[in-house]
């Protein structure tokens, strides 16, 4: 087969057979160049900056698992021996490769370590072709057959996705459409160069072409960013967005409806095939935890990054791998003469997302990138969503998703933009020492229906930069999490939570009496009360859980079979559990005994007379807890009669 190879030295043609190593095609390559420093030569299927991998990455495969084929053109670079001595040591001899075939091509090929998420997977492992029945019409062949009119169509496929109003390509449609799979071949991105460049819109500090001193002392066309045309994302990372409960909203809602200030919250859940867009994700919503926050009538007040994001991602990871799928906020305004009904703000003549909560989602999307294999960095833009709570034409609330594209989030990365006095307007800084700001320009059709482009300077629509997300409820709800019971987090004033409420609940339930394998009724109410998110968060804060054990309840807890008798039995051996049913069992106050009937024939006891005095001596320790029952203070957990001004209990330690 022949390799063209396109260097500063001209163009090549090299013959290799498809089973012959790589380090055939890179000792060809070498050869090839004048004074190169084999340590410095990069490869890559473009003409442009972007997509480099060192030349030794080629040892170790045949060119047949690199994923070349016959005309293929690549595109080498490299820097002289005499520009790589002054920072490296002497290179090999232009004959071989310098860098071990073990080591080094691991230390590049970073997107073949990345970890993706279990949708990933799923979709990798398929060839998400759309199947299409037989045409009674056009086709003429027998029910074994197939010709045009009913072959599988690519999940790309520009006609079905018209027919069926999908405005996007899902990503991993996105994926097969720049790099198809090559029939009897590895259909995994790790076999070829990944087909995805991450963009950027910042200078290249220091400057590929080493001709001058970095940014901002000097700068040339090969390190400064290129003209931005801004134009509609033909790709969403996420397609729709479910929330597996209504609870889960009309919980959110409760703050809101008792204050009136606005609320955040972090979606937590997980991603899921979905099927309605070919090779479509899904982001299902299992919970929201509320963060510290400060709310308004108008708006809200949030410190990011929080202090517990951390121990929140890991409890969430846990509950069976749920993970932060997004954020929602509410931007709600009763109307003055019907206070049941809140005030459209967001339509198609005002804006559906202001250019300050794009810009914000392009930061927040910035610092949850996506793992994948289909990028040379390991990370592609971001599966974070923006859920908005806003009132509609009718007076009813819904829910709105939406995300950013990858241009605003390069041009949030590059300091380029910044948010206007007009919602519906971003403006483009101007360029100060230390910012360089490229050429921006947008396509919109004119009042004559013809494709005009106008430069973006000083200011754009917030449309260029928003990607519409489809959102929904299940139709048979199966959440993970099954109460929503248990008081929210952050909400002082509206909603508390304490010890003393966790303790009374499992009191109430008799927790303490749920045995190993015992299933039921009993079993299944215990069950539903921990199965709450809010609660399971809580408990990491008071230590009565220690780490290992509240992972053990997480998983226990969000368990798809919950009529297993044995399904509560890791729980119940855990050592924080049983610690918690010995508090349990010493809050709960003592039975009473039952009263002894009076015989009809006793005497009444006579009344003692007045001057009748009781001794000191008859008061003892047993009977001391009687005596102070008139003056001190009583548990309600414990029953323990304590000091009057005590404010916590001396036996239980809990609040009176």
């Amino acid at each position: 087969m022949l390799i063209r190879v396109r260097s500063k030295d001209g163009n090549f043609r090299f013959e290799v057979n498809p089973t012959d190593d790589g380090k055939v095609l890179a000792k060809k390559i070498i050869e090839s160049t004048v004074d190169a420093d084999p340590n410095t030569i990069t490869i890559s299927n473009k003409p442009t900056a972007g997509g480099e991998v060192s030349l030794s990455a080629l040892q170790g495969r045949t060119i047949t698992n690199l994923g070349f084929k016959h005309g293929d053109l690549f595109f080498v670079a490299y820097k002289s021996a005499d520009e790589g001595s002054a920072s490296a040591a002497p290179s090999a001899p232009s004959t071989s490769v310098a860098p071990p075939a073990s080591a080094e091509p691991q230390a590049k090929r970073v997107w073949e370590t990345v970890k993706e998420d279990p949708v990933d997977d799923y979709w990798r492992a398929r060839d998400g072709k759309i199947p299409r029945t037989r045409d009674a019409q056009f086709c003429k062949h027998g029910p074994n057959g197939m010709c045009d009119y009913c072959m599988p169509l690519e999940p790309y496929d520009a006609k079905y996705h018209a027919e069926h109003s999908i405005k996007h390509l899902s990503y991993h449609s996105y994926i097969r459409k720049l790099a198809p799979p090559q029939p009897g071949k590895q259909t995994s991105s790790a076999t070829s160069l990944p087909p995805l460049d991450p963009i950027t819109y910042r200078v290249k500090v220091p400057c590929p072409s080493g001709s001058h001193p970095s940014y901002p002392a000097g700068i040339c066309s090969k390190c400064q960013p290129s003209a931005i045309t801004l134009q509609s994302q033909p790709f969403r990372m996420v397609d729709h967005l479910e929330f597996s409960s209504p609870e889960i909203i009309d919980r959110f809602l409760g703050s809101w409806r008792t204050t009136g200030d606005q609320r955040f919250g972090w979606l937590i859940g997980h991603y899921e095939p979905y099927e309605e867009v070919p090779m479509g994700i899904k982001a299902i919503v299992e919970a929201i935890h509320e963060p510290p926050q400060e709310g308004e009538l108008d708006g809200l007040s949030l410190e990011l990054p929080w202090d517990d994001e951390k121990r929140i991602e890991e409890m969430a990871g846990y509950a069976r791998g749920q993970q932060i799928v997004g954020y929602i906020f509410t931007d709600l305004t009763p109307q003055a003469e019907d206070r049941s009904k809140s005030v459209c703000k967001r339509h198609a003549n005002s804006f559906y997302l202001s250019s300050l909560e794009a810009l914000f989602a392009a930061r927040l999307q910035l610092n949850h990138p996506t793992a994948t294999k289909s990028s040379r960095t390991g990370v592609f833009s971001s599966r974070l969503v923006t859920a908005v709570l806003s009132g509609t034409p009718d007076g009813a609330i819904d829910v709105q998703a939406y995300m950013v594209s990858e241009q605003a989030s390069a041009m949030v990365d590059a300091d380029m933009v910044e948010a206007s006095v007009d919602p519906g307007i971003v403006r483009v800084k101007e360029e100060e020492e230390g910012r360089y700001v490229p050429d921006v320009f947008y396509r919109f059709k004119n009042e004559y229906g013809i494709e005009v482009k106008q430069s973006a300077k000083p200011c754009f629509p917030v449309e260029y930069l928003i990607v519409t997300l489809s959102h929904g409820f299940p139709t048979t709800p199966s959440p993970a999490f099954l109460s929503t019971a248990f008081s929210i987090e952050n909400r002082p004033g509206v909603e508390e939570q304490d010890v003393s409420s966790v303790i009374a609940d499992l009191s109430r339930l008799r927790a303490g009496e749920v045995t190993l394998g015992q299933g039921g009724a009993r079993t299944k109410e215990l069950l539903k009360y921990l199965s709450d998110w809010h609660l399971l968060a809580y408990l990491g804060t008071v230590g009565l859980l220690g780490p290992d054990d509240l992972k053990v309840l997480a998983k226990t807890v969000t368990s798809p079979n919950i009529d297993d008798a044995k399904v509560m039995d890791p729980v119940l051996l855990t050592d924080g559990w049983q610690t918690l049913m010995a508090i349990v069992q010493e809050s709960q106050p003592a039975r009473k005994r039952p009263s002894q009937p009076t015989p009809s024939t006793t005497t009444p006891a006579a009344a003692p007379p007045d001057d009748f005095v009781i001794p000191p001596e008859a008061f003892d320790d047993d009977d001391l807890p009687a005596r102070a029952a008139g003056a001190g203070k009583t548990c309600p957990h414990c029953t323990y009669v304590n000091e009057p001004g005590a404010v916590d209990c001396e036996v239980c330690g809990l609040p009176l």
